[in-house]
Formats: C-alpha cells, structure tokens, sequence
C-alpha cells in the first residue's frame, strides 16, 4: 500500500489570512442628521449645542463613522469638530460607512507587513473569513504582495484560484 503524502504541507506555500488583520473593537455609525434642523439644515450655533451635549464617552476605544443619512450638505467643519470630541476617546474616527472605516483600518494594517517573508515563494490569500474583510483589503494585499511573491493565489490550498506568477528571468 503506497503512503498518502500531504503535498500542501510539504511544499513552501505560505497562507495569508487577511482575518488576522482585523482591529478588535466596536464599530460605530453614527447618523449626523440628528443633529440638523429636520435632517437637513445645519445651523451653527443649534449644532454645537447638541455636539457639545452629546455623552461623546460611550464610544471608548471604538472605531467611529460619521456619516449623514439625508441629501444635507455638511460643511466638512462639522465633521472635524465631531471629531474633536472623540479625541482621546475613540481608537479612529473617519467620515463615510463602516466598509470605509473598515478599508481605512485595513489599509494601515497592511502598509505595516513585513513583506519579507513573502519574498520568492508561493503565497495564497485565504478566502473564508469570520470577521467583516471588506474587498479593497483584497486589492491592498495584491499590491503589497506581488512585487516580492513568487506567485499568488486565492482562496484554499485545495482549491485555489491562481492570480499571479512571477516571470522567470
């Protein structure tokens, strides 16, 4: 009887999980237009009243997004000075969805990869995930990664989607 031999964990193939990546902590969108005339009109002095009156401590050590849910114009003066509030308190403020919030995020973390681990050898992204990735961390990756790969591919090691091999010089 001929010996089962494990290919995968044999060979030099390096597995990147972008899922170990994610930044722990709350995420929190928080709608703007409560705090205009109708959702709509941002009067001044009405706007730092209900920003300064507003328990800004419940988002301790979490990732905040601003965003507005009506078609108001916001002058980006109201969200610099949302975010004064949260100086200090929350781990990031950003204006624009949680996916952005989450790209943001993603982006800091993977501009901070040692690449050299990665240098010649095959590497594939692992697609499951468990925790919110959202697709431009993907994109990130690729362009961290493939000016030292060796190749790269997408998803499991027994089922992978080839992206990209090096040239042979």
């Amino acid at each position: 009887m001929e010996e089962i031999v494990n290919r995968v964990a044999n060979s030099k193939l390096v597995t990147f999980d972008l899922e170990d990546l994610y930044q722990e902590g709350d995420r929190v969108l928080i709608d703007i237009s409560q705090w205009l005339e109708e959702g709509f009109l941002l009067r001044e002095n009405s706007f730092r009243t209900s920003v300064k009156d507003h328990n800004w401590l419940q988002y301790e050590n979490s990732y905040v997004a601003f965003y507005c849910s009506t078609d108001a114009i916001v002058p980006a003066w109201a969200y610099m000075l949302l975010a004064t509030q949260l100086q200090g308190i929350a781990k990031k403020t950003i204006t624009g969805t949680l996916e952005t919030l989450e790209t943001i995020l993603y982006t800091e973390s993977i501009s901070m990869i040692d690449i050299s681990p990665y240098t010649n050898v095959p590497v594939i992204v692992k697609g499951c995930t468990h925790k919110p990735v959202p697709e431009n961390a993907y994109l990130l990756l690729i362009e961290k990664l493939q000016p030292v790969a060796k190749s790269l591919m997408f998803g499991e090691a027994c089922s992978s989607v080839p992206l990209y091999k090096k040239k042979k010089d």
